[in-house]
């Protein structure tokens, strides 16, 4: 390859990792303030979380576009073929980390004006987990961290008990409380869903150690 065609290839592919840092930036954002909104009560929040959605999608669109560019155009191989495939997978976690902020922004305006079923005290930590791994699987793809990526699947362990703990608590208020099964049914789909972004989180950093070693591994 010419130097000036690497060199063109080289700042489009920083380009490409730039872009699905930011997008990793907004979902992550999109979360916390999505748990934020429900455990505060917070309905205007909530409708800026599902209002702000329009950003990552419109991303995930730039960068598939960027990258379906790049291979058209400078015919990549080897690792820079599999960095492109990276971005491409990843931006399909990361749109759909921004879909369940969504789904929880959502449930915070459903359950308005109602007393809370029980005091939030596991989902949130669970969020904090979720967002602190998703964070972490992208400083893992910036940097090319095989090893950071390797230490996620312990991290998704600890966020699947809380999602099992939060689960047997809602159950018991159901059994005192039959009346509030709607509120403890949508909390515990908040649970499943950041359960699911701790997995989208794993799921990126399967797709670094692949974009850093060509192997394809299972973390978790």
């Amino acid at each position: 390859m010419k130097l000036g065609t690497r060199k063109k290839l080289s700042e489009q592919l920083e380009d490409l990792k730039s872009k699905t840092m930011e997008m990793g930036a907004l979902a992550s954002t999109a979360v916390e303030k999505a748990v934020e909104s429900l455990v505060k009560r917070n309905v205007r929040l909530a409708k800026k979380v599902i209002k702000e959605d329009d950003k990552i999608d419109d991303l995930e669109f730039e960068i598939e576009n960027n990258c379906m560019h790049v291979i058209a155009l400078q015919q990549p191989v080897a690792k820079d073929l599999r960095t492109i495939g990276t971005c491409l997978k990843i931006i399909t976690d990361l749109e759909r980390v921004g879909d369940r902020a969504v789904d929880i922004a959502n449930i915070t305006i459903e359950m308005a004006g109602r007393a809370p079923v029980k005091p939030l005290v596991d989902i949130p930590r669970m969020a904090e987990l979720a967002v602190g791994m998703l964070r972490d699987s992208m400083r893992a793809f910036k940097e090319g961290n095989s090893s950071l990526a390797f230490e996620l699947g312990k991290r998704d362990d600890e966020v699947d008990r809380l999602a099992h703990q939060v689960t047997r608590e809602l159950f018991s208020y159901l059994v005192e409380d039959p009346k509030k099964i709607s509120d403890a049914v949508r909390l515990m789909l908040v649970a499943s869903f950041l359960e699911r972004i701790a997995d989208h989180a794993t799921n990126i950093g399967e797709r670094v150690i692949y974009m850093e070693k060509g192997e394809m591994v299972r973390i978790n």
